[in-house]
C-alpha cells in the first residue's frame, strides 16, 4: 500500500514556529506523537525531538532550542483532542520526566495489538502486516542528539507519528469486533499515570552487579568503589556508564583486586589502553574498597507461604486463562495487580472490585474466576 508521506516535515526550532504549529494542532480532533532521546549517547538522557503529526503535517520539535514548552503541554492535557502513540510508557515517563507534562486521552497502539493478541507488536511490524511496508531501522540507536539533524534522520523520525493515523483506526475496528475495546480504554487511562523518573544516572547498585549468588563482602564493597569511579568518569565525559567501562569489566576488577598495573593488564577484558586510561583511578578505587566499612546486603523479608500460595494459584489462572484468550498473561492480570490481589488477600467480591479499583473491567471479565481461584487457597 502506497501511503508515503507527500510533503516534507515541519522542522520547529523558533518561537514564532512553535506558536504557528500549536494553533493548526490545538484545532484537531486527534494527533500522533512521539520521542527520540539520547541514553545511548549521554551520561543524563533527556528528550531530543518531539514529533507530532496531524493528519495533514508532520511537525518535529527541537527541544534543545527552547525553555517554554507549555504550549504542547496544552495538547497533552487536553482532554477532548486524542494523543495516539505507540509504546507510549517510555514516551511518557520521558515527556512528564523532563517537562512536567501531563496527559489525558490516549491510544496506545502497541497495548492495543498486545490486547488483541498479535505475536509481534512492534510499529514496524504491524506496518508490514497491515500496510505491507517497510519501516527502516537504520536510525533506531542514532544520536539524536546531532545538530544540525541530518536530513534523513528527520525523515526516519516523522514516520513514527505519520502512519499512526491509520493503524489506530484498524486496531480500534479489531478491538470493537472482538469486544475488546472497553480493556483497551482502561488501559490507555491508566497508561496516563507513567510516573516520570527523576532525570540522572545513579550508580548502579552493586549488589545488582555482583549477582544473585553469595558473593564476598569486601569485593562488593571494592564494587561499590569502583561504580563510583565510574559514575565521575561518565559524568566528567558526558557518556553513558557503559561507554566508560562496562558492568563485566568492574565485576571482574573487584573479583581480581588488583594493586599495581600488571595485575590490572591481567584482569580479563582491559586491554592496555583502558589500563593506561583507567589505571590510576581503579587502583585507587579497588584500595578504598580495601579499606572502607564492608557493605551488607538489605535482607528481604520473605513472604508467608498463604501469599506465595495466592501468588502461584493466582499465576496458573492467569497463565491458563491468557492461554485460552491467546494474549499474553499481563493483558489479563499485570502483574502489579495480582500482586496486590495476592497481598490484600479479599475475602469477598466487594473488597476484590476495590483491589481492582483502577481496572473495573477487568473485574467485570475476570472477578468471579478470581475469587474462585482465590478459594482453592484458603485452607492452605
Amino acid at each position: 500500500m502506497d501511503i508515503a508521506p507527500c510533503k516534507p516535515a515541519v522542522w520547529v526550532n523558533t518561537s514564532q514556529g512553535l506558536t504557528e504549529a500549536f494553533q493548526a494542532l490545538e484545532s484537531q480532533t486527534r494527533i500522533a506523537v512521539d520521542t527520540e532521546s539520547n541514553s545511548l549517547f549521554s551520561y543524563q538522557e533527556k528528550v531530543c525531538l518531539i514529533q507530532i503529526s496531524s493528519p495533514e503535517t508532520d511537525y518535529v520539535f527541537d527541544p534543545f532550542e527552547f525553555t517554554d514548552l507549555s504550549l504542547l503541554g496544552l495538547l497533552f492535557q487536553n482532554p477532548k483532542q486524542e494523543k495516539i502513540f505507540h509504546a507510549s510508557e517510555y514516551d511518557l515517563i520521558c515527556l512528564k520526566r523532563d517537562y512536567h507534562f501531563t496527559f489525558v486521552n490516549i491510544f496506545d497502539t502497541m497495548i492495543a495489538a498486545r490486547i488483541l493478541g498479535a505475536p509481534q507488536v512492534g510499529l514496524g511490524s504491524l506496518l508490514q502486516k497491515y500496510f505491507d511496508i517497510n519501516l527502516e531501522k537504520k536510525y533506531q540507536r542514532a544520536n539524536w542528539g546531532l545538530r544540525p539533524l541530518p536530513p534523513e534522520m528527520l525523515d526516519y523520525a516523522r514516520l513514527d507519528t505519520y502512519y499512526l493515523f491509520k493503524l489506530r483506526d484498524i486496531l480500534e475496528s479489531e478491538l470493537s469486533t472482538h469486544e475488546l475495546l472497553d480493556l483497551a480504554l482502561e488501559d490507555f487511562s491508566n497508561a496516563c499515570n507513567a510516573a516520570g523518573h527523576a532525570s540522572g544516572n545513579g550508580h548502579d547498585p552493586c549488589w545488582k552487579l555482583a549477582g544473585s549468588g553469595h558473593p564476598d563482602p569486601r569485593q562488593v564493597t571494592i564494587l561499590k568503589e569502583l561504580c563510583i569511579y565510574r559514575d565521575e568518569q561518565a559524568k566528567k565525559a558526558d557518556l553513558p556508564h557503559f561507554k566508560i567501562l562496562s558492568n563485566d569489566m568492574l565485576v571482574e576488577v573487584s573479583l581480581h583486586r588488583p594493586t599495581t598495573f600488571d595485575e590490572l593488564s591481567l584482569v580479563p577484558h582491559f586491554s592496555d589502553k583502558l589500563v593506561k586510561r583507567h589505571g590510576i583511578g581503579l587502583l585507587k578505587a579497588v584500595a578504598r574498597g580495601e579499606n572502607a566499612p564492608l557493605v551488607t546486603r538489605t535482607k528481604n523479608h520473605r513472604p508467608d507461604d498463604a501469599f506465595l500460595a495466592r501468588i502461584d494459584c493466582l499465576k496458573n489462572w492467569r497463565k491458563n486463562t491468557a492461554k485460552k484468550h491467546e494474549v499474553e498473561s499481563d493483558v489479563v492480570l499485570p502483574r502489579e495487580m495480582l500482586e496486590h490481589i495476592a497481598s490484600t488477600n479479599p475475602a469477598t467480591k466487594m473488597e476484590l472490585k476495590t483491589a481492582m479499583g483502577n481496572s473495573p473491567i477487568r473485574y467485570k471479565k475476570f472477578g468471579a474466576l478470581i475469587m474462585k481461584a482465590l478459594k482453592k487457597t484458603e485452607n492452605l
